[in-house]
């Protein structure tokens, strides 16, 4: 067993050990970063190798990569985060949306409620004032979140920089920290190591691949059909259904069924409701062909780990833990699998030893 007082590495690691803490402590305000950057850089390794064949140069290689996937994706966010922002300033600006935007919200919820029948009008009446509550602390929360983001535009900068810087040396020089930490595993460990590795390598190609890729095929579709459905702000629909394809359990229905229900009974347009329903089908049965064609390669996660990394991430790491949640624990989960396994192996050969021992006999 390994004993630190005897080792003559002691000190050094003792040292290591104390500046680590205190690298910790000096990179915690962008730590988030930090780690979604290493993540992303994962993911568009590929992208960047694939460049780098056809020009040659890695840091231009990289350069292109974030370009074509990451500056798109931060746009993307900008923009959902800017319209809902706008549209939380409309709800506060009035109660009543008609005079900004056409849109009454309690008469919504009202009209709908009578269109629906009486054995029912009265189940649900009382749960509108908690719809409305839930609808306001909602936008409330945006709405804040908005005001923090405006004032602290700088700390944003600093954050976006970090994450650029991120992805740039994690792609680059990602195999040299994997060769650091090889360093510091016993040869005996290795092999596990190794395979540990790929464990987590492949959850995440399932989270990239599975999950991710197939939401934006989903939103893409999602918004193409609602702008030819005749739908105001088509991109931002379908970007939101694109984040509810993301989130396990709820799924892109949410915004779908919602848009039918608005077109039956606030709008009044029966023939834009039915062929909404009608393509949200399409768009639930493209998940399913879409799913298996992008990640059939890859292990599938269990859905309770996405959907408690999509509600608690964003609690411990911002509005970025909608992607780092999900991440850690997709890791998490691929080391305890590749634990389990490599035990249930162990556990194997010690019953064939013990039993071929007692053959001998």
């Amino acid at each position: 067993m390994f004993n630190l007082s005897e080792s003559k590495y002691g000190l050094h690691i003792v040292i290591i050990i104390i500046f680590l803490l205190l690298s910790l402590f000096t990179v915690m305000p962008v730590l988030n970063m930090i780690l979604l950057g290493a993540m992303i850089a994962y993911g568009i390794t590929p992208v960047a190798n694939r460049i780098q064949s056809k020009i040659k140069f890695t840091s231009i290689s990289i350069f292109l990569a974030i370009i074509v996937v990451i500056i798109p994706l931060i746009l993307l966010f900008i923009y959902v985060f800017w319209e809902t922002a706008v549209f939380a300033d409309m709800f506060f600006a009035s109660h009543n949306l008609s005079v900004s935007s056409g849109i009454d919200l309690n008469l919504a919820f009202n009209t709908f409620v009578q269109a629906l029948p009486v054995e029912l009008q009265g189940f649900i009446k009382p749960y509108l004032g908690l719809l409305n509550s839930g609808v306001h602390e909602a936008l409330t929360y945006i709405f804040n979140y908005a005001i923090r983001f405006i004032r602290h535009f700088s700390d944003v900068l600093v954050q976006l920089f970090v994450l650029i810087c991120s992805i740039y040396y994690f792609t680059r020089d990602g195999d040299k920290v994997l060769d650091y930490i090889f360093v510091f595993i016993p040869k005996e460990h290795r092999a596990f190591f190794e395979r540990t590795l790929d464990d987590v390598a492949n959850v995440l190609k399932s989270i990239f691949y599975g999950h991710f890729l197939t939401a934006i095929v989903i939103g893409v579709m999602g918004g193409v059909g609602y702008y030819f459905l005749g739908y105001k702000f088509a991109l931002f629909l379908g970007i939101i259904t694109g984040i509810a394809q993301l989130i396990p359990i709820f799924g892109p229905w949410i915004v779908y069924w919602a848009l039918a229900l608005y077109a039956f009974f606030v709008a009044g347009d029966i023939a834009q409701g039915i062929l909404t329903i009608l393509w949200g089908f399409v768009l639930s049965l493209s998940d399913m062909y879409i799913r298996p064609m992008l990640a059939s390669n890859y292990a599938d996660m269990p859905s309770l780990i996405l959907l408690v990394g999509f509600m608690a991430g964003p609690y411990v790491f911002g509005i970025v833990g909608f992607i780092l949640g999900p991440l850690i624990l997709g890791i998490a989960y691929a080391v305890i699998k590749s634990l389990k396994e490599e035990l249930e192996k162990d556990k194997l050969e010690s019953e064939e030893l013990e039993k071929n021992e007692s053959d001998d006999y």
